[in-house]
């Protein structure tokens, strides 16, 4: 009785690797299967490299908001004046309050705030500003702020009548660090004619990047009890900005937030600050993935009309082959071998390719701005100054596994073809 032999054994290999590097004149590997080698390595690396963006992008987007902003926002419903009927949201207590919010389990930092848009004047130019009111201690703290790398000044000289500004500010009004900016408002001293507008000038003592366009260009930090004087909240702050130790968890810090900090206490969190657009991300993520993975399966079925025209080339190899005893299993194998050898080379190579964008995407963006002359990239609209690319193990794998799924399914109808050919059709007009 003749043994068995197992699957993939090495003849099958023997001949498969015989068939794809013979000639085209021979009858071996057809055009056909370069454009689908050529098609699945492009549509890796356009899927990889999609991935990569999309994940930096995110967690540059999210770094930005945490780095520079509160991951919760508590502030005071308010009182109603009885007699102007004006809603009164300052918080007087905010000192015991952020001493118990202090005490919830997670929060890192709570600092209070004082906040007001002015006007920002200096060298015959203007500019609409978002004033925080804070702490110099609390300041200290931010970290995308205080980054001796991005800012220049001297942070520890924040205080007293010395502010920071955002470097889209400095830039815009030609502003640098010892220079002087005039803060306009337009509710400053009550007087018997009314409210007259409210100009100070302020030392520039910091100037920061905080890695988001519209925060550097538009936020001024001043100190706290400045800052009370300045917009008429003597003993009060506007809200308290607090900081916790899993940001992506933020909801579930929430209640324990909210029960510390009182009854008519009111919480705003980076999620619903920003959730649209991470939702939006949420969603093109999805659609440009399932996009690319139909462009993944166009190159490879590219796969099966070589893989079919390679089975019709070598239709008296595979007569020959199976009256000398291989069966249809073997015959299979051989040609499926061929087919996956197409899809596994193309993913690596696409993998490769793929990473190389993702690692070096700096110096190939530098190149394309250069080559089309700037401006390709305008933080205006987009909020962040690069584009970001990170590559990610889950992300690479997926792409990964997508291609060769898709590589060895569509390798399995031409090989099961092969297998199932008649040898007596094959030889009978050789």
């Amino acid at each position: 009785m003749a043994r068995r032999t197992p699957p993939f054994a090495p003849f099958e290999w023997m001949i498969a690797w015989r068939y794809l590097r013979a000639k085209r004149a021979e009858g071996g590997v057809s055009v056909m299967t370069w454009i689908s080698l050529v098609g699945i390595t492009l549509a890796v690396f356009a899927l990889i490299a999609t991935l990569a963006v999309r994940s930096g992008f995110r967690t540059e987007f999210v770094d930005t908001i945490l780095g520079a902003n509160a991951h919760v926002t508590v502030y005071s419903g308010g009182v109603r004046d009885a007699e102007t009927g004006r809603v009164d949201r300052s918080i007087p207590e905010y000192a015991e309050m952020a001493d118990r919010v202090r005490g919830v389990e997670g929060v890192t930092r709570v600092a209070p705030l004082v906040k007001g848009q002015v006007m920002g004047t200096a060298n015959g130019r203007n500019a609409g500003v978002e004033v925080f009111g804070i702490a110099p201690e609390d300041l200290a703290t931010i970290p995308r702020v205080a980054d001796p790398e991005t800012a220049s000044g001297d942070i520890d000289a924040f205080g007293g009548e010395r502010i920071a500004i955002g470097s889209g500010i400095a830039r815009d009004l030609d502003l640098g660090v010892g220079d002087s900016i005039r803060l306009i408002s337009p509710d400053g001293v009550k007087t018997a004619f009314g409210t007259s507008p409210r100009v100070k000038a302020y030392e520039i003592a910091y100037v920061f990047t905080a890695g988001r366009y519209d925060i550097d260009r538009t936020r001024v930090y001043m100190p706290f009890e400045e800052a009370q004087l300045y917009f008429n909240r003597e003993g009060a702050a506007d809200e308290l900005e607090v900081m916790i130790d899993d940001p992506e968890a933020v909801d579930r810090r929430v209640p324990e937030i909210l029960a510390a900090a009182g009854d008519n206490a009111y919480a705003w969190t980076w999620q619903d600050a920003s959730g649209g657009f991470l939702r939006a991300l949420e969603i093109e993520d999805n659609v440009m993935f399932v996009i690319l993975s139909v462009l993944v399966l166009i190159a490879a079925m590219n796969i099966v009309s070589g893989l079919i025209m390679l089975v019709k080339n070598k239709g008296r190899d595979i007569g020959i082959l199976r009256t000398m005893g291989l069966t249809e299993g073997a015959v299979l194998r051989v040609f499926f071998i061929c087919g996956a050898f197409t899809g596994i080379l193309g993913t690596l190579a696409g993998t490769i390719l793929g990473c190389l964008f993702a690692i070096y995407i700096d110096p190939i963006f530098s190149l394309v701005n250069y080559v089309s002359g700037g401006g390709v990239w305008d933080p205006a609209v987009r909020g962040i100054y690069a584009l970001p690319a990170e590559l990610q193990l889950a992300d690479v794998l997926s792409a990964v596994a997508l291609s060769l799924g898709l590589s060895f399914v569509v390798t399995i109808f031409p090989a099961r073809r092969a297998a199932r050919m008649n040898p007596v059709e094959a030889l009978r007009y050789e």
